[in-house]
């Protein structure tokens, strides 16, 4: 019977409330009564300017300090999120939310909840997600080390903003809103601080809206090290980045791969043909160089064409129109006849090559370009035979390899902005 009340009565809270203040806790005893007062007094201002109800959850990550009985003695609701981590935190303090717009910050005192009053605002007007910036609100003396401001910080928001163009200048501020739909919608799953990131680049794939509006950062409460560690997390930082970019990280190594190669085998064969006089600046021993760069730019493109397919069937990337374009010949079958076909004429290739071997009597080729070239077409053709049953496997054991529903196409005049 408890049981069926406290059920009912949560239910009843979820249907009421508009807000929910998060704040990921490990052992923060001596700030959480600090913070859980700001939030109140966030509470209450977003009460009196917009008319909403709200919440404070604290999502516990396994303090040992009290931390939860003090919470919940100070008025906040706690929910233990086993799976550790900033990120894993959050995203159990966010499923667990009722309202409808979601205010998350530390809850080491470094952030002042009232600041995310206009953040709710920016929701109610339409934005799905709203950031903080500490650079356009101010730092106060000692409140962040100074490689995090001025070499971790900008750099890794510089390049999630080359990779997809946010348009963010402070990807990391830890005060941010977003509603609860968009919180949903993006699928996040980022266990530590990389999940700062991983927020903004999945509402940028996604074509959400995305606002800045200024924030303040102060020296934080607590007596002990933060649990940020510069070094490792903005490692994390970085791999999530390349990670979440199959463009930046496979596409252009294979653009230029492949563009070197071909500008290298493109001179040897004018050479080769008599076209221009001699061997050539390179010589033919640099025809070695361009089949190793044009086979792996080969690999690298199937890579960057997997890549971005996974993403667009897990959700949080669109379909580019070019690619979408290409649709009914991006299929296995296709994929398996081009590459026989490659591989046959590889096959010709070298049984012609040997002919000629033959006939010299086994000497040395005075030419290794032929030879290169067969062995490119063959490699590129078995590639694509072996990628086209990758792309098929990640596309859910169907031939198809695009998904044939149209939510996930990307408009064309948005294909440029995203990575």
């Amino acid at each position: 019977m408890y049981q069926q009340r406290a059920e009912a009565l949560a239910l009843d809270q979820a249907q009421v409330l508009g807000v929910t203040i998060v704040m990921p806790c490990l052992n923060e005893t001596i700030s959480l009564p600090h913070c859980i007062a700001n939030a109140q007094d966030a509470l209450r201002m977003i009460e009196d300017r917009f008319g909403l109800a709200g919440e404070i959850v604290i999502a516990d990550n396994g303090s040992t300090d009290g931390s939860q009985a003090l919470a919940e003695s100070l008025g906040a609701r706690v929910v233990p999120v086993t799976r550790r981590g900033y990120g894993a935190a959050l995203i159990g303090g966010c499923q667990a939310a009722y309202g409808d717009y979601i205010l998350m910050g530390d809850c080491d005192g470094s952030y002042n909840f009232t600041e995310g009053v206009a953040m709710i605002g920016k929701l109610i007007e339409g934005y799905d997600l709203c950031m903080g910036s500490r650079f356009d609100g101010g730092i106060a003396p000692g409140a962040m080390p100074w490689k995090n401001r001025h070499i971790g910080n900008p750099a890794l928001t510089g390049i999630l903003n080359l990779f997809f163009r946010s348009g963010i200048n402070d990807a990391h501020c830890g005060l941010r809103a977003i509603s609860r739909d968009a919180f949903a919608q993006l699928g996040l799953s980022g266990e530590g601080m990389e999940f700062a990131s991983e927020m903004v680049i999945k509402a940028s794939l996604k074509k959400m809206r995305v606002v800045q509006v200024p924030a303040t950062l102060s020296v934080d409460l607590r007596d002990r090290a933060p649990h940020l560690r510069p070094w490792r997390d903005g490692w994390r930082h970085l791999r999530y980045l390349l990670m979440l970019s199959p463009t930046w990280v496979f596409g252009v190594p294979a653009m230029l791969a492949m563009g070197i190669a071909m500008a290298l085998l493109f001179s040897a064969g004018l050479h080769a043909l008599g076209i221009l006089p001699g061997t050539g600046r390179f010589g033919t021993s640099w025809t070695i160089v361009a089949g190793f760069l044009f086979t792996l730019g080969h690999l690298s493109l199937i890579m960057a064409l997997a890549t971005h397919l996974f993403g667009v069937r897990q959700g949080y990337r669109r379909l580019r129109p070019a690619i979408d374009r290409l649709s009914n010949i991006l299929t296995l079958e296709v994929a398996l006849v081009l590459g026989s076909l490659l591989m046959a004429i590889a096959a010709a290739a070298f049984v012609g090559i040997g002919i000629h071997w033959s006939a010299i009597n086994y000497a040395a080729l005075e030419n290794t370009l032929p030879l290169v070239l067969a062995a490119v077409t063959g490699v590129v053709g078995a590639q694509t035979v072996l990628g086209g049953f990758l792309l098929a496997i990640i596309g859910g054991h169907d031939a198809r390899f695009t998904p044939a529903f149209p939510g996930d196409r990307l408009p064309a005049n948005d294909a440029a902005k995203r990575a």
